[in-house]
C-alpha cells in the first residue's frame, strides 16, 4: 500500500488492484474515500473531515489534484481512482465473488436506474438500493433505524453512499460499528456517481477529464453546482502545503 502525505492529508491505498483485493477479506471493514478538489477544501477547513480522510484509505479523484500529487512525488506510482469509474470496478468483482452491493442514497430515480445498469453490465450481480427522504444531518433517531434496517435485511458486503460530502463520510464512521457487524467489507462516498451510472448526468469526454475541465462539464449540465464550483477554487490555496 502507497502512503503520501499532500495537502495535510495522507492518502493510503492508491492503487485500484489494492482496493479490488480488500474484498476478498471476509473479516475486515474499509472506508474508502475518493478525494477531488471539494474533499481537500473541506479537510482543510474541517478537522473532523480531515481526521476521517486521514483514518481511512483515500485515492485521489479529479485530474488537477492528481496532476498536482504526481507534480511532488514524481517517483511514486499513483493512480487517479474516481468514485464514478471505481463503482464499475467493484461491482464486476462483486458479481464475480458473488458478493452483495447495496447502492445508499441519490435521487431515487438514478438509484434505481443504476441498479438495473450495473444488474445488465455485470450477469449474476446481486444489487439492491434505497433512496431516503432528503434530512439534514444528523439524522433523526427514527429516519437512521430505517436505513440501517433495510441494510441489515440485505446484508450487503459492498455499500456505495450517495450523501454528498462530508454528510455522507461522516454518516459512514458514525455508523461504522454497525455497518460492520451487518457484514461490510467495503464502505464507499461516492457523491453524485448515480447521476453518472445512470445517465441522467453525461460523463465529461476522456480529452475533457484529461485536462482537468470535468467540473466545468457537470455545472454546464447541473448549473447548481456553481457555488460549490466557484468554492473548489480554494484548492489551489492548499496545493502547495
Amino acid at each position: 500500500m502507497n502512503y503520501i502525505k499532500a495537502f495535510n492529508i495522507l492518502f493510503k491505498g492508491l492503487k485500484k488492484d489494492f482496493i479490488l483485493s480488500l474484498l476478498e477479506n471476509k473479516k475486515g471493514f474499509n472506508i474508502i474515500t475518493t478525494v477531488n478538489a471539494e474533499f481537500i477544501v473541506l479537510a482543510n477547513e474541517t478537522e473532523r473531515f480531515r481526521r476521517i480522510l486521514n483514518k481511512n484509505i483515500s485515492t485521489v479523484d479529479g485530474q488537477i489534484p492528481y496532476f498536482f500529487l504526481k507534480l511532488r512525488n514524481p517517483k511514486s506510482k499513483i493512480e487517479k481512482i474516481s468514485g464514478s469509474d471505481l463503482i464499475f470496478d467493484i461491482c464486476k468483482k462483486a458479481s464475480q465473488l458473488g458478493l452483495k452491493v447495496f447502492l445508499l442514497g441519490g435521487l431515487e430515480t438514478s438509484n434505481k436506474i443504476s441498479q438495473q445498469r450495473l444488474r445488465e453490465l455485470f450477469p449474476g450481480l446481486i444489487i439492491s438500493g434505497y433512496s431516503p427522504p432528503y434530512s439534514p444531518y444528523p439524522f433523526s433517531k427514527q429516519h437512521n433505524e430505517k436505513i440501517l434496517k433495510i441494510l441489515k435485511d440485505f446484508s450487503p458486503e459492498v455499500l456505495f453512499v450517495a450523501f454528498g460530502a462530508p454528510k455522507q463520510e461522516y454518516w459512514i464512521e458514525d455508523n461504522r460499528t454497525l455497518l460492520e457487524e451487518i457484514g461490510i467489507r467495503l464502505a464507499i462516498g461516492v457523491g453524485g456517481t448515480f447521476e453518472l451510472v445512470a445517465g441522467i448526468e453525461k460523463r465529461a469526454p476522456k480529452f475533457v477529464q484529461k485536462i482537468g475541465l470535468e467540473s466545468i462539464w457537470r455545472l454546464y449540465q447541473n448549473p447548481k453546482r456553481f457555488r460549490r464550483f466557484l468554492r473548489n477554487f480554494k484548492f489551489f490555496k492548499y496545493a502547495f502545503l
